[in-house]
């Protein structure tokens, strides 16, 4: 269990000040200026050390995404662009960070910037957040009174501004392309890639795109050491992560825990444990709505970090862990998701804008038994034909919880279809 003392996110809950006095008293924008004057290189070296990987869902190293950027200037400027645009269902660590400790997301902003030559930062928040974006704006106009960021910040003599940009609340802004593209005033519509943002992202310049929580933790490395990072959790998962527990548990939570932690545990130490007790869990789906639920069987001894989830066929995502207990009707939950995601495609990519469809509309008359057994191996050659064939990745977020169901539920899905006395005796098959 991690200790009080390593952790980042020392407000999460909103208990004490999140203006610039309370973020300072918990030891935010302490030596920035220091940092800073160590240089570019050890920045980005440090964030290498530190094993972090992006906390957005990808989980790509972040230092090795910062380094891509161009080390000289080619005359156009270059720009971090912060993905606040959280909005996968189960997904609600970003909105604490912003609403509760912004300053730490204002310093990471400047250090990231700084490590990456960037003359500004735009924060691209969701807008529904509003009372979010009004902390952010206000802690924002705190720094630049304070001489944080703007001209010579932190007395650098580093010049760099911070935006806060407010999207109109579409599912596809948070994936990156996308996010560029209505930040520019156009449709949120993924670009195709190459080129990628270090190469030409916002108004064609070099651009980085982080999540929150990716960005706000950076501080903390820098100044507690990367080795510090790297000691918690495994090799290739490291550090610690905030983890969104939610559904049926007897206490939904936020919480900050090392990399790698038992998802037992993980339930049980901070969210209450299951409701009705550990053997009525069902299934988890372990990182956001697009990651594949897993049934209890692998929930008992799995960990949660990316390794450790990929190799159970499903992910970490953005760790937000919804638990299902045994009174879950699976089918109709999963047709859920397959609505929203439906609802939620620009439509650019004819699989995700036809397919997603064809997908909640199976999964709908499965739900009421009103279908054939065939279908469900039609199901999944839909869900198969979606995945990994569209521009983005939301075309492969609204097949995985239908693979995931369909690999670890089918008995379930041909016990509502099939009339009891067409249904296959226990065994049948042996």
């Amino acid at each position: 269990m991690l200790a009080d003392s390593d952790r980042i996110f020392t407000n999460l809950y909103g208990t004490g000040d999140w203006r610039l006095a309370g973020a300072r008293a918990r030891g935010d924008w302490s030596g920035t200026k220091d940092l800073i004057a160590k240089g570019e290189d050890w920045i980005i070296d440090e964030m290498k050390q530190s094993g972090l990987r992006g906390r957005g869902g990808a989980g790509f190293p972040t230092g090795m995404k910062w380094s891509f950027m161009p080390k000289k200037s080619d005359g156009r400027p270059q720009f971090l662009v912060v993905n606040a645009d959280e909005g996968e269902p189960g997904t609600c660590k970003d909105r604490d960070m912003m609403r509760h400790d912004p300053h730490k997301l204002l310093e990471g902003c400047l250090l990231a910037g700084f490590a990456m030559r960037c003359q500004a930062a735009y924060i691209y928040i969701r807008g529904e957040l509003i009372r979010e974006a009004e902390v952010l704006q206000a802690a924002i106009d705190e720094a630049y009174d304070a001489g944080l960021i703007g001209k010579n910040a932190c007395g650098s003599g580093y010049d760099f501004d911070i935006f806060v940009h407010r999207g109109a609340g579409a599912y596809i802004c948070g994936e990156e392309m996308a996010l560029i593209e209505s930040l520019e005033g156009k449709p949120g519509k993924p670009r195709l890639k190459p080129p990628f943002p270090a190469a030409s992202g916002v108004w064609g310049c070099p651009t980085t795109v982080n999540n929150v929580e990716t960005i706000a933790v950076a501080p903390a490395i820098l100044r507690r050491g990367a080795k510090w990072f790297a000691s918690f959790g495994r090799p290739n998962n490291t550090g610690t992560k905030v983890f969104c527990i939610s559904g049926h548990v007897n206490a939904p939570c936020n919480v900050e825990e090392s990399m790698s932690i038992p998802m037992r545990e993980l339930i049980e130490k901070h969210a209450g444990g299951v409701r009705g007790g550990w053997d009525n869990l069902l299934a988890v789906i372990p990182g956001g709505s697009s990651t594949p639920l897993i049934p209890k069987s692998v929930c008992d001894t799995v960990l949660m970090d990316f390794d450790a989830l990929r190799d159970v066929k499903s992910g970490l995502g953005t760790a937000a862990v919804i638990v299902m207990d045994k009174s879950t009707d699976l089918i109709k939950a999963i047709a859920r998701l397959a609505k929203f995601y439906m609802h939620e495609s620009c439509g650019q990519c004819t699989p995700c804008r036809e397919g997603t469809g064809w997908l909640w509309r199976m999964l709908e008359r499965m739900a009421r038994g009103d279908a054939k057994v065939e279908e469900i191996d039609l199901l999944l050659d839909v869900a198969n034909e979606i995945d990994g064939h569209t521009i983005c990745a939301l075309g492969d977020a609204a097949a995985w919880p239908i693979q995931g169901l369909i690999r670890h539920f089918r008995p379930m899905i041909e016990e509502r279809i099939l009339p009891k006395r067409l249904r296959p005796l226990p065994n049948a098959a042996e």
